[in-house]
């Protein structure tokens, strides 16, 4: 049996397209164990894939001192640890450990201290997507490694076991439910509120119910644009934690958002997912699109580079919210 543990510290969209990475390692090594390092905000979904065996805290071992954080990794005897997001703490604690494979990717100065399996490759210059980036790092394990973009979805195992009904009062079962996702926490270029507010204008209210996601800070900004002019939408922002969202989004028709975290979950629990995308790299589609077969991308094909340094994206705001309302109807036709 290999022990094999994925680390992987950082946002909601990166661990979701790190998860298929626990499918193919499951599907080579059936008798394996797989843990994954995150941090607790993560965990609910981590722990909503079926190839997960274990989730191990980095909040909690990385508040620990160094010694007691290495004794708690060796006592997992794990023999792999891929570094699918370069954590230098992490690395030290692992290399500690002594652990027998130690995986990281050699643009790391640390990797080629605690690492004793260096994979070269480039992120910023790849033209593979990242769930296939991801990929790079099984080599040292698996000797020729298959990374097929239209399989990541199930690759991913990612499901809901738990049917959380207090989040059905936002469902309007006579109609398909919308969720539009406006914000994304700075993480990405974004679409535009005076563009989400003319797609809730263009769906009719005896056809969708339209429900605004979002943290309370973000509802605040996007209230008296989204929510006070229209009286056919449901505001939840702030009032949902990570699991119930991913409930909800499961209990969806559509999702509308940029490249953020509810983008990639509504696309792994296999619902109408639409991406609003900016052209520039290394944020376009071919990068970081959703993976699920029911996914769709909007980018306006333009080399443009004038938002490399943050602010408006003009291509993204300039793709029209008429466009999106077609393609939603033509959905449900």
């Amino acid at each position: 049996m290999k022990r094999i543990l994925i680390s992987r510290t950082d946002s909601l969209g990166d661990v979701m397209l790190t998860l298929p990475l626990t499918g193919y390692l499951k599907q080579q090594f059936p008798n394996s164990e797989i843990y994954f390092l995150g941090k607790n905000y993560t965990r609910p979904l981590i722990e909503c894939s079926t190839y997960i065996d274990h989730f191990v805290s980095w909040d909690l071992l990385g508040s620990e001192d160094f010694d007691e954080q290495v004794a708690a990794i060796k006592a997992f005897n794990l023999d792999v640890v891929i570094h699918v997001f370069p954590n230098k703490e992490f690395a030290k604690v692992a290399y500690a450990a002594k652990i027998p494979m130690r995986i990281g990717t050699s643009h790391r100065p640390y990797h080629w201290l605690t690492c004793n399996k260096l994979v070269h490759f480039s992120r910023k210059n790849s033209t593979l997507h990242e769930s296939q980036l991801n990929f790079q790092l099984l080599k040292p394990l698996i000797a020729e490694v298959a990374y097929n973009l239209d399989k990541m979805q199930q690759l991913s195992g990612f499901e809901i076991n738990k049917d959380h009904h207090e989040v059905d009062l936002f469902i309007d079962k006579s109609k398909k439910n919308i969720l539009l996702h406006s914000k994304s926490k700075g993480s990405a270029r974004e679409w535009g509120l005076a563009n989400f507010a003319q797609l809730i204008s263009l769906l009719p209210s005896e056809k969708y119910n339209i429900i605004l996601t979002g943290s309370e800070d973000e509802g605040k900004m996007y209230r008296s644009i989204l929510v006070e002019p229209f009286q056919n939408v449901v505001d939840v922002s702030g009032k949902l934690s990570l699991i119930q969202l991913i409930a909800l989004i499961a209990k969806a028709d559509f999702l509308v958002a940029c490249s953020t975290g509810p983008l990639h979950i509504a696309s792994a629990l296999g619902i109408n997912t639409i991406g609003i995308y900016p052209p520039i790299k290394p944020m376009h589609p071919g990068r970081w699109a959703p993976i699920g077969y029911k996914s769709k991308v909007f980018v306006k094909e333009a080399e443009c580079n004038k938002c490399s340094k943050g602010g408006e994206c003009t291509c993204m705001t300039e793709i029209k919210a008429s466009d999106v309302a077609e393609y939603i109807n033509s959905c449900c036709n």
